[in-house]
């Protein structure tokens, strides 16, 4: 049976349609895609993502431990920096794409869901003799991810922390309704906005407090147009066991001068290999949507395939991420994509797609 995030009930109520996804049953949608995705990059909208892993790090081997398996640099960062990098195998593909979090008294990481046990696993697997305790907190708390240009603005007031001094890629633990709860701001929608986690219990409060301040809500679907639009990668899709970090553009993310850490020498090695596909964008001529698996010809040769593909509400294009043989990834290289037994034509563009309006 899958799980249930405490929200599920309020999901129902309002007629949410209902999927499993990674083992949780997850609202896909309210009223529709567009709506909510509109919704998102006009004002502000709420995702329920409690099912997304939240693992607290006790004990003097911490940052021993989360050098190990990460591939950015946790030494550097301060007190309530929120830093994203990559899990990687021995052979440098990608276990998990994760956020670590510093703590005066610790550290924590937010796992992808269908990773969550996996991720697990692999800290235990490292953890060795090293002190230091990892707690798997998911089934106890709820996470809430609030996005769009008016997320601050209709936040404000919630939690005693001043949330509109938060930096970006930032957290503070701060109090919700006189119980624990982090504040954090980042996102995966392309917008500014803030995550909540609060204990289990204090969700379904928290929810009924958004709503009446006028947060809607939006489900998964939602949620996937607006991080294609932002060209942000999915693991699974964009990101797997198979794909470097270099590959998927995420180079910035990899700190191979921080020391040795699971995957390193892979890495370096596989960045010296030129025939490795990269991710690119891709703008088709027409609104067909290409679904993960489509080939990328070239003539009638396949030259990459497609990893996600969608309508973009905001940019009124239908658009595509995938990997590409390195010389076809230049952008403006004309290419087409099979759907379905068809080509339809299109050319590779810059990621991101799309880049939020700039506030002075």
């Amino acid at each position: 049976m899958p799980l249930r995030t405490p929200l599920y009930e309020r999901h129902v109520a309002r007629g949410a349609r209902l999927v499993d996804f990674a083992g949780w049953d997850m609202p896909i949608q309210y009223t529709s895609v567009i709506e909510e995705h509109t919704t998102v990059r006009a004002a502000a909208g709420m995702f329920d993502v409690s099912h997304m892993g939240r693992l607290s790090f006790d004990g003097p081997d911490s940052l021993a431990l989360i050098q190990h398996v990460f591939s950015n640099n946790a030494a550097t960062m301060k007190e309530g920096q929120v830093r994203y990098g990559l899990v990687c195998n021995e052979a440098g593909g990608i276990r998990d794409d994760v956020l670590v979090y510093r703590w005066r008294y610790g550290y924590a990481m937010v796992v992808n869901a269908s990773n969550r046990a996996k991720i697990v696993s692999w800290l235990e697997q490292h953890r060795g003799a090293w002190n230091v305790q990892v707690e798997d907190r998911t089934l106890g708390t709820a996470m809430l991810a609030v996005q769009g240009p008016r997320a601050l603005e209709l936040c404000r007031g919630m939690v005693p922390a001043e949330i509109d001094k938060l930096g970006y890629y930032h957290a503070t633990p701060t109090q919700y309704q006189g119980k624990p709860c982090v504040v954090s701001r980042t996102g995966y929608t392309g917008e500014d906005g803030l995550e909540f986690i609060v204990a289990a219990d204090q969700a379904v409060p928290l929810w009924d407090d958004l709503l009446a301040r006028g947060v809607q809500p939006c489900g998964l679907g939602a949620r996937d147009t607006l991080r294609i639009e932002a060209a942000m990668p999915l693991y699974g899709h964009e990101i797997t066991e198979e794909i470097d970090p270099f590959q998927a553009g995420l180079s910035w993310a990899v700190k191979p001068d921080k020391g040795d850490f699971v995957g390193r020498a892979a890495l370096l090695d596989r960045q010296q290999d030129p025939s490795r596909r990269l991710r690119v964008g891709l703008e088709l001529a027409g609104k067909r949507i290409a679904r993960e698996g489509a080939l990328i010809l070239h003539g009638q040769n396949p030259i990459g395939i497609v990893t996600s593909g969608t309508f973009a509400p905001t940019l009124q294009k239908t658009l595509a991420m995938g990997y590409v043989d390195p010389a076809y990834s230049a952008v403006g290289t004309e290419c087409a994509l099979d759907i379905r037994g068809k080509q339809e034509a299109a050319r590779v563009v810059p990621l991101p797609f799309y880049k939020r309006p700039r506030t002075s």
